[in-house]
């Protein structure tokens, strides 16, 4: 069942397919890797409840991230073995003269401790990854993520991490722009609201990006080679 099932109502997505949207666009044959902001700041460095998790790191997503987490690690195997590129999109630490609209928007991330900045163990970066800090939602937003992606001559992109709302989906939007294949993993992006995490890959589902399970992606990544160059 879709994470949207029993939020956007039947009539609802009846006005979507009249419309002709949610058309599968179906991956390439070059596809990349997005762990987008998957630090111990936004899964906390046990695996905790919601409210148990934010003692530690007031942005965590708690155990939902936890999940996802475990679901990129199987996706980040298949990448490995098979030559694929992998890019980290992620918040680098802080500086208090930073500043700008999201201290505004929202104060407690100017003040995350160190530790929470660093990866996750489980999908951390090796080298050869490429590592691409980001001071906005999108990752393409003042980064080289677009020249990294042609030079690896990458067609597709699969993006997971967090969160669903913002960052995942800014950066589903812009590569859509860019004219790259998406797709998103349910279960290997993750919010700390659930009704946003549904609503958003409803909206994605429709018109940036497929939308499936791990399980489902994992399928049709087995028939595409692996990179020889």
């Amino acid at each position: 069942m879709k994470p949207w099932e029993n939020i956007i109502s039947d009539d609802e997505q009846r006005k979507y397919r009249a419309a002709g949207f949610g058309r599968p666009s179906g991956l390439g044959k070059r596809p990349a890797l997005l762990i987008i902001d998957v630090q111990y700041r936004t899964v906390g460095t046990k695996r905790q409840p919601f409210w148990e998790s934010i003692k530690e790191f007031p942005t965590s997503c708690g155990d939902v991230g936890w999940a996802a987490v475990d679901h990129i690690a199987e996706l980040l195997e298949v990448f490995r073995a098979k030559n694929w590129p992998v890019l980290y999109p992620h918040v680098a630490p802080k500086k208090s003269t930073e500043g700008g609209r999201l201290a505004e928007k929202i104060p407690s991330i100017m003040n995350i401790p160190a530790r929470g900045y660093d990866f996750v163990e489980e999908v951390a970066p090796r080298d050869g990854d490429v590592l691409l800090p980001k001071k906005h939602p999108s990752a393409f937003f003042g980064t080289a993520l677009a020249s990294h992606l042609i030079d690896a001559q990458a067609d597709t992109l699969i993006v997971t991490g967090c969160t669903t709302s913002g960052c995942v989906r800014g950066s589903v939007v812009d590569a859509f722009s860019l004219n790259f294949r998406v797709f998103v993993p349910q279960d290997c992006v993750y919010d700390r609201s659930l009704t946003s995490h549904a609503v958003n890959l409803f909206d994605m589902s429709e018109k940036y990006a497929d939308v499936g399970t791990t399980s489902d992606l994992l399928t049709r990544l087995a028939h595409i080679a692996p990179r020889d160059y």
